[in-house]
């Protein structure tokens, strides 16, 4: 349910696109830290410098002290790595390197087992890098069932991809949008759309609590206007396109209708 998220933002219009092809910040499978990944155009048979930050999610500072390993795989083989148990007292990663050898998917993961000289249970990240042919190709959207994308927005907003709210929106994306043609193929065009501004949103979350807490505030009634899905059945497209133009126009009701509403009482209630 990612596209619903975002009337919200398209709904008050306060908040312009951002596109970061190069530069990726998510959080660690347990919400313990933010990785953020950056890193120049990518040029095959060449070394590709990955600079890496470990963020505290709290302070949103750099944390000093990581223990960290890092692999690199390529559809299901491992292609490099997992490297040995290193240590950065900066928190960063400047002289990371890879060099990749032909156009795919990769998968790089990075695996944190120790915070501040103390052993901590692993915790996982994995970002996803398009390169070459694969990253191209202008029609091909990330995959609607991409576990470690997601919602890129209400992530950030909760704090972590297991909060329930962020699990909810998943849960109606998979069971019940993907369900249907109509469903599936909203998805695929709207994710090319979501996915051009979503991490520079998350991102400016990450960085500004006050706009975090807006962001989380402002969803609130949305979310609570998708749990309806949970109590009907959607056992054919033109179910699906009704439930979802009905949801559409009640979110669009609620952020704009109502505000409208209520700055047009207060005009005649001046007036008068």
């Amino acid at each position: 349910m990612k596209f619903l998220v975002v009337l919200f933002l398209i709904s008050f219009m306060i908040t312009p696109a951002f596109a970061q092809t190069n530069s990726q910040t998510l959080p660690t499978d347990k919400g313990t830290l933010d990785i953020k990944l950056s890193y120049d155009e990518i040029v095959l048979g060449e070394l590709t410098t990955l600079r890496t930050d470990f963020i505290n999610p709290q302070t949103q500072k750099i944390q000093e002290h990581i223990d960290w390993k890092f692999s690199v795989s390529k559809g299901d083989e491992t292609v490099w790595g997992p490297t040995q148990l290193s240590h950065t007292s900066e928190g960063s990663l400047k002289n990371l390197k890879y060099e990749f050898q032909e156009d795919g998917v990769y998968n790089l993961e990075f695996e944190v087992e120790g915070i501040l000289f103390q052993p901590i249970p692993t915790e996982k990240v994995s970002f996803i890098i398009e390169v070459g042919e694969a990253n191209a190709q202008p029609d091909t959207p990330p995959p609607v069932n991409d576990n470690n994308g997601g919602c890129l927005i209400a992530t950030a907003a909760y704090g972590s991809e297991l909060a329930p709210q962020v699990q909810q929106l998943r849960e109606l994306r998979d069971n019940t949008i993907l369900q249907t043609k109509s469903g599936s193929s909203f998805m695929t065009s709207f994710n090319e759309f979501y996915y051009s501004f979503s991490p520079g949103i998350a991102d400016l979350e990450r960085e500004n609590p006050v706009f975090k807490e807006f962001v989380k505030a402002s969803i609130t009634p949305m979310l609570t206007s998708l749990s309806i899905l949970n109590y009907v059945d959607i056992d054919s497209e033109q179910e699906m396109l009704g439930y979802g133009i009905s949801l559409i126009l009640l979110n669009i009701g609620m952020y704009a209708g109502i505000p409208t509403f209520g700055i047009l009482r207060l005009y005649q209630f001046r007036k008068n």
